[in-house]
């Protein structure tokens, strides 16, 4: 047998890549050159602002909307990848969940999630009754929309868009009509059933939490590009621009200048920080560091004073978020600086906080991160 045919046959092939594509509308450009690839059985979200262009870019993968450059391949099915870029969406093999659940008010449950399907009668009864089942609503068949809970919608809106068994299944902000409890209740099912079946998923949101939570990668996207792709856990600590370190997560930033390899002046306190790419001494840098990396203490005594980065703070606020305290500081050694600390509760105890009194803080340089100051330019 010939053995590059052997080493041929290995290569997996992505279930979806997305290729240098564009989008214009007249002179707004929607998606520039924007390339990505989705693993087969991958949870992928798509994260941004509103008109980054991630819903554009989910409505032509859909094939809802045309792309004005590039291309889009799909896997056909183990024998390959094909170019679905002119397709109709009919032929794209996938099945696709709206945030406004579009489900057809004049068709009961059961004739919702059959529409799709063909075949005989009795295959596409126990197909529904499978996908209710899946879903967690059993025997709900001959209700009708309006009879439902938005969540409960929401769930046969899924089980429709994976009657058909589609290779990939596209998610549009699907949780955010519903209120903070059914969303959080239902983003774990979603993610539980796309694990169970490997299904291939993209979901479009605007919603952090639910990107860092379901996702198994997350594109950040911003401004018709993509600015970071990574694990939630790269993307949460490992920020790869400004942006995607602002957008994600709770955080602190401080106008700062490079001095030397690994350090920064803040003012004029001399600090240790991660500066990647190195910046020559003078250039201007933000220093990026999130609340519950900031590490209080409970006194100032020789150990402390020998902890790098770390200087006297009076505690200006404190305020109650459920599970943890999140404390506002002043640093009068860093120019009156003011950093926010998140603290657990028993951490807070700990250390006996109060308004006013003067704690020890330190900013763990392997957490400081610097990025470059792109408001005031280069160098001070």
């Amino acid at each position: 047998m010939n053995r590059d045919w052997q080493q041929a046959a290995t290569v997996t092939v992505d279930a979806l890549r997305v290729e240098r594509v564009g989008k214009r509308f007249g002179a707004f450009t929607a998606l520039d050159g924007v390339s990505l690839s989705v693993k087969k059985g991958e949870f992928l979200c798509l994260l941004g602002p509103s008109g980054c262009g991630k819903t554009t870019l989910l409505r032509i993968i859909a094939g809802l909307e045309s792309l004005s450059e590039g291309a889009l391949y799909m896997d056909d099915q183990g024998r390959g990848e094909r170019d679905v870029s002119r397709l109709a969406a009919a032929q794209r093999d996938y099945g696709i969940v709206f945030q406004s659940y579009a489900l057809f008010p004049n068709l009961t449950v059961a004739q919702n999630i059959a529409y799709g399907l063909k075949g005989r009668r009795e295959d596409k009864v126990l197909r529904v009754t499978e996908l209710l089942a899946q879903i967690g609503l059993p025997g709900i068949e001959g209700k009708y929309p309006a009879q439902l809970s938005g969540g409960q919608q929401q769930r046969v809106a899924l089980a429709r868009a994976l009657a058909t068994s589609p290779s990939l299944l596209l998610l549009d902000e699907p949780l955010s009509a519903l209120d903070a409890r059914v969303r959080e209740h239902l983003r774990r099912e979603i993610k539980s059933l796309q694990q169970k079946l490997g299904v291939t998923t993209i979901m479009v949101t605007h919603d952090q939490e639910e990107a860092l939570t379901m996702a198994d990668r997350v594109v950040v996207m911003n401004h018709g590009v993509i600015e970071q792709i990574g694990t939630p856990e790269e993307i949460y600590t490992r920020p790869a621009s400004r942006f995607v370190a602002d957008f994600v997560g709770q955080s602190n930033w401080f106008n700062a200048v490079s001095a030397g390899i690994g350090q920064v002046l803040l003012g004029d306190a001399l600090l240790g920080a991660t500066v990647t790419p190195p910046r020559p001494d003078g250039y201007a840098v933000e220093l990026f560091i999130r609340p519950e990396d900031v590490q209080l203490h409970a006194n100032w005594g020789p150990a402390e004073a020998r902890v790098a980065n770390t200087a006297l703070a009076h505690v200006r606020k404190i305020e109650l978020l459920g599970g943890l305290y999140r404390v506002g500081l002043s640093v009068p050694g860093w120019g009156n600086l003011q950093v926010v600390a998140d603290v657990s509760r028993g951490e807070f105890e700990r250390l006996n906080l109060s308004l006013e009194r003067m704690v020890p803080v330190s900013l763990p340089a392997t957490r400081l991160r610097a990025f470059a100051d792109t408001r005031t330019g280069a160098a001070t």
